[in-house]
């Protein structure tokens, strides 16, 4: 672990109070910002986009849209899927 240059997190926000989202998603910026690259598995999406410089969508184990953070945000499949728009 002395210089990684990947880093996966599965779910990590999962059963975490708010304020604990909002630290971990800020430790995840700074490593991003620190050149490392992050795999990271989430289903809060709004925070993923965030932080997200690319993303894949999956339904049922296949990717069904990916893109750049701006495709992803304007797109109506997650807008109305995991956005409740």
């Amino acid at each position: 672990m002395a210089l990684p240059t990947l880093c996966i997190f599965d779910e990590p926000s999962v059963g975490m109070a708010p304020l604990l989202v909002e630290q971990s998603f800020h430790v995840l910026s700074q490593l991003r910002d620190e050149g490392i690259t992050v795999l990271l598995i989430e289903q809060n999406v709004q925070k993923s986009l965030e932080i997200a410089d690319r993303g894949y969508v999956l339904q049922n184990g296949r990717v069904v849209l990916e893109g750049d953070r701006e495709l992803l945000e304007s797109s109506e499949l997650v807008g109305q899927a995991y956005l409740g728009l």
